[in-house]
């Protein structure tokens, strides 16, 4: 927590000082495209390989339980934004998804929702602020993190994480879990990665541009106006 405060306070010096030709929606970048850089380096060098040689080297049933185990955590998590953001029918639901997937699947680790029709929506802190009027603000990258927004990376220095592992009173089994997680999400994103690596154009700016499109349409402020109709049925739009 107290290192991603350092970061917003970074953040804003070098945004200040950024001059006037800086991108609207990224006053930041001179500082982003460095953090960006580190962040290649750091997966090119070990996220990466370790994210491949876990999905060549775990059965396929094996990885499948442990993404449906994260699934079902950030599930609980998608239910208290949901209901936060006053949306009852998808609280209702991801919450019928977790107590399904907790007890007879087996602490999330088979999911027996989807078969059943239980459909999940995804919802976070950063929508959960948006939702109640808070501006998403610039873009940010963070370190190992990747792409956010100032609004949120304030979700995530309240949060500090997802409150599901926080629940576990061992800070090994706690971190060793975090990790895992880790290792899941990247391993997740490598078809996604590897066609974006090979993409021949600035792909600083592509991934900025899709993200923040992205959570622009994912956010909907109970003070603005509803979203357009080919907004309102896009897939899923905050699947980043």
């Amino acid at each position: 927590m107290r290192f991603l405060v350092s970061m917003l306070l970074s953040v804003v010096v070098v945004g200040c000082a950024s001059g006037p030709q800086a991108n609207p929606q990224d006053p930041f970048e001179p500082f982003n495209r460095r953090v960006d850089a580190f962040n290649q380096a750091i997966d090119k060098a070990a996220l990466k390989p370790i994210a491949e040689t876990y999905v060549e080297a775990t059965p396929q049933v094996v990885q499948t339980g442990v993404s449906n185990f994260f699934d079902n955590l950030e599930d609980a998590w998608s239910t208290v934004n949901a209901a936060l953001q006053l949306r009852p029918k998808e609280a209702v639901s991801n919450g019928a998804r977790v107590l399904v997937n907790s007890t007879v699947g087996v602490v999330g680790l088979i999911d027996w929702a989807t078969p059943m029709g239980i459909p999940r929506s995804k919802h976070d802190l950063g929508q959960t602020l948006g939702r109640w009027g808070a501006p998403m603000g610039p873009y940010v990258v963070l370190p190992l993190l990747g792409p956010s927004t100032l609004r949120d990376t304030a979700g995530l220095v309240l949060i500090s994480g997802n409150p599901a592992l926080a629940q576990v009173d061992d800070v090994s089994t706690r971190n060793t879990l975090r990790v895992v997680g880790a290792l899941d999400t990247r391993a997740s994103l490598l078809q996604a990665t590897n066609a974006l690596d090979s993409i021949a154009l600035d792909k600083y700016s592509f991934t900025r541009t899709v993200f923040l499109k992205r959570r622009e349409l994912a956010t909907q402020s109970m003070f603005s106006d509803p979203p357009k109709a080919d907004q309102a049925d896009s897939d899923d739009p905050a699947d980043w």
